[in-house]
């Protein structure tokens, strides 16, 4: 059986998984999110010990795991924080920026090395649910009402007392590194819900900015994880 070239490639590619960090240089992020790039950006691992890259897809294929070097420090001292406080959760990570940075469909932002999407982590019978990390780009596409349960199986629903801890845990490093948590965007019906917990109180108190507002077609699409700006204090 003749084996192309693309299907080696494929093969490689699903059992390949760095640990290290790419990329080298002063790292820049130029202009907007919503209108930037990056220079001497740096790609995430594929996973560390408690998180993992969303998609080999858009890891390998796609080149769309990429961050500001400051940002990269920030996410990876956040996991560790949480891998003490919360030790039993996995978190996934996903979609960045291109390595260069610039428009990344369907985003209107990921533009300049300073956004990062995180899957919203999920319990089940009270305890972590990990059964979402199988799906790859397929996680986009899941669905939540607006308690934040899983429509295709209202036994798992949204851990938000476990997004706000994670939550808390950048702004921690963010602050470490002269930069903030500039915006977070969570679809508006599940902020409530999100405020009322121990650890979503410390947010609102720390005056963490939630978009107040967003269109119908980006409100939907954000139930399924919380998208975060990060920005430099001036």
């Amino acid at each position: 059986m003749k084996i192309t070239t693309q299907i080696l490639l494929f093969i490689f590619l699903m059992g390949c998984s760095p640990t290290n960090p790419k990329g080298k240089g002063i790292s820049t992020s130029k202009g907007t999110v919503k209108n930037g790039e990056l220079i001497n950006g740096r790609r995430f691992p594929k996973k560390g010990s408690n998180y993992k890259y969303f998609s080999k897809i858009t890891y390998f294929l796609k080149n769309r795991a990429w961050v500001n070097a400051k940002v990269l420090d920030i996410a990876i001292e956040a996991y560790k924080e949480c891998e003490i406080t919360m030790p039993e959760r996995k978190f996934l990570l996903m979609e960045c920026s291109h390595k260069k940075g610039g428009k990344m469909w369907p985003h209107r932002t990921h533009q300049n090395g300073t956004s990062i999407d995180f899957a919203s982590p999920l319990k089940k019978n009270e305890k972590p649910y990990h059964g979402d990390q199988w799906k790859g780009i397929f996680h986009y596409a899941m669905n939540f009402d607006s308690f934040g349960r899983y429509k295709r199986n209202k036994k798992i629903s949204i851990d938000f007392e476990a997004m706000a801890k994670h939550i808390l845990a950048l702004d921690k490093a963010a602050k470490k590194r002269n930069m903030y948590v500039k915006k977070v965007l969570l679809k508006i019906n599940l902020k409530d819900d999100f405020f009322k917990t121990q650890s979503g109180k410390k947010v609102k108190a720390k005056g963490i900015y939630f978009a107040k507002y967003l269109p119908k077609l980006i409100d939907n699409a954000h139930d399924d994880h919380y998208h975060i700006d990060f920005a430099f204090k001036k």
